[in-house]
């Protein structure tokens, strides 16, 4: 059998631009994108992603160059996930949420060649380019403005516009052949919520495997209809750029994730399908009456980005969206654990069925196994729910490494694993339950303590929002918990009320010493807790063995009002 022929018939490099070339000769008259009143079908997208990759070949791109794009969720940052691997080239998509000077590092780092703009963030561009010239000696990358397709502003930074070149380029165009499956397709950097940012290189390979495991592992059926409420900067949109497609389904591009976003083309376009953080369920919670739609058919909605509390999940069940819990991070190509729901649970009480909800889950079939090994020998930890360790990870789904970054690459892959730096425990079901980031763990007279744990009981109380939970010093224990919390405006929530709460749903040793009540936590632009920022402030806080009497902390919103933007996704 060793001497049986391999060639371009029975070998294809894997890569997600077939899925476009699949759709577009499938699914050809199907909707492809609905963006307000602009419609396009997927023979039509793909014509305009060949038309692009074309321009972007006539302006001097090549394999490997790098083409940054800062945008919303609009078309245009749907179709360049095509076009600029088309032609053969690494798609960078930048977290709008960040400032000018490190979308400069970024644009510095990846030596992009040509900067996509929405016209949203011109102005930040401008900084961006500025800075990246003057304070870091580079020269200035190519400029191509994005204006909104359903209503042109005419804003224009330099002499290129999107639809321009789209107009431009030819509809014949052949996309470059992909000769090893082990070559880039985009550049994502890490969300930096315990370090600076790092630039995480995937594969076609590591890309079409992940979008068909998050297919297969959430059930999604033909011609779903997904609306864009994660940002498609984050983790390429969990792979679902290219996943819909596949699916011969109906994108819905949205500038903004707000409530009235949500809910209205929920009910205008028959939504079936979206993703988000936690925040994002926060945000549909607190619609405003007028807001508000009726959900008439359950949409599916995968959640990830950070561990969702049970309450949570139980509120947004009630409201008309079905969860599916995700695990995952940058390093991953989106989510790699999925809580596979099984149907005798159906049977379980709502409280018990959230709980078990919550739970990150089993592994994607592309991650050849997933782990959970002590610190100390490397060894696998019991199934037993309670022994944690850290979750490790190994398959083709996993990143090919940090861009120009050896030491970090050292750090995270080790005797063939990649090791996520989040704790967590196997259950004896096999399920995986993260318990906390390594670095989040509060270390308390010896015990130690799951800050997922105590944030999940503390949001168990009825008039809480959102809460966080650090470290903070403390003079006998070392450390002890930190509770910052988001109480609902109508509500007249006191710490004592916390404590109060925490000691009837907790261990002792696990009830906050402090409770700080804000009006928002520190996030990045994917939605997840920037507690280093919070163990800042914590650490200003003082706490003598007897918690009544304290010394009066700094003012949170006067002496860190740095970090009190919430970053919306």
């Amino acid at each position: 059998m060793d001497n049986l022929p391999k060639c371009g018939a029975n070998y294809v490099p894997l890569t997600p631009l077939t899925f476009l070339t699949r759709a577009s000769n499938s699914y050809a008259n199907r909707t492809s994108i609905i963006y307000a009143n602009i419609r396009f079908n997927w023979r039509e997208t793909h014509e305009r992603c060949c038309r692009l990759a074309s321009s972007l070949r006539s302006l001097n791109i090549v394999k490997n160059d790098v083409v940054s794009v800062l945008a919303p969720n609009v078309p245009a940052m749907l179709e360049m996930h095509f076009a600029v691997p088309m032609a053969g080239a690494v798609l960078n998509a930048i977290n709008t949420r960040l400032d000018a000077r490190n979308v400069a590092l970024i644009l510095k780092h990846s030596e992009a060649k040509i900067f996509f703009i929405d016209y949203e963030y011109i102005d930040k561009a401008k900084k961006a380019i500025e800075i990246l010239m003057s304070d870091f000696q580079m020269p200035m990358p190519l400029v191509v403005v994005i204006d909104d397709l359903d209503s042109p502003t005419g804003i224009r930074f330099g002499e290129l516009e999107y639809e321009q070149l789209v107009f431009q380029g030819n509809p014949e165009y052949v996309l470059e052949n992909i000769d090893d499956e082990w070559d880039p397709i985009t550049l994502s950097y890490t969300s930096g919520t315990t370090s600076e940012p790092k630039g995480v290189v995937y594969s076609h390979r590591g890309a079409f495997l992940s979008t068909l495991s998050l297919i297969l592992g959430w059930e999604m059926g033909t011609e779903p209809v997904y609306l864009w409420s994660l940002p498609m900067f984050h983790c390429n949109g969990w792979t679902f750029t290219w996943g819909i497609a596949a699916r011969g389904g109906i994108n819905v591009c949205i500038r903004n994730t707000t409530a009235q976003e949500i809910y209205s083309n929920i009910a205008l376009h028959k939504v079936t399908h979206m993703c988000a953080a936690p925040i994002v369920l926060n945000i549909i919670l607190e619609a405003k009456p007028h807001e508000q739609r009726q959900i008439i058919t359950p949409v599916q909605v995968l959640v990830g980005g950070a561990p969702p509390p049970a309450p949570l999940l139980e509120k947004i069940e009630r409201v008309g969206f079905h969860v599916v819990h995700a695990y995952g991070l940058t390093e991953a190509t989106g989510p790699a654990l999925v809580c596979e729901w099984q149907a005798k649970w159906n049977k379980l009480p709502w409280e018990e069925q959230a709980r078990l909800k919550a739970r990150q889950g089993l592994g994607i079939l592309t991650l050849a196994d997933v782990d959970v090994k002590n610190f100390k020998n490397m060894e696998s930890v019991p199934r037993d729910g309670k022994t944690t360790g850290e979750i490790c990870l190994r398959g083709s789904s996993i990143m090919k490494g940090y861009l120009k970054n050896e030491k970090a690459n050292s750090e995270v892959f080790k005797n063939g694993w990649f090791f996520t730096g989040d704790m967590g425990v196997i259950h004896p079901d096999g399920y995986l339950e993260i318990k906390d980031r390594c670095k989040d763990v509060i270390i308390s007279g010896g015990e130690n303590i799951s800050s997922v744990e105590v944030e999940s009981a503390i949001l168990k109380h009825p008039y809480v929002i959102e809460a966080s939970v650090v470290a903070m010093p403390h003079p006998r224990w070392g450390e002890s918990p930190c509770a910052f919390v988001i109480s609902r405006k109508d509500s007249n929530l006191k710490e004592s009320n916390i404590i109060a709460h925490c000691r009837k749903n907790l261990p002792g040793f696990m009830v906050p010493k402090k409770v700080q009540f804000v009006e928002e936590l520190p996030k990045t632009g994917t939605g997840k807790v920037q507690k280093n920022h919070l163990r800042a402030v914590a650490k200003t806080f003082v706490v003598s063995d007897q918690t009544s009497k304290r010394e009066k902390p700094r003012a949170y919103n006067q002496n860190h009002e740095q970090i009190l933007v919430l970053s919306r996704l």
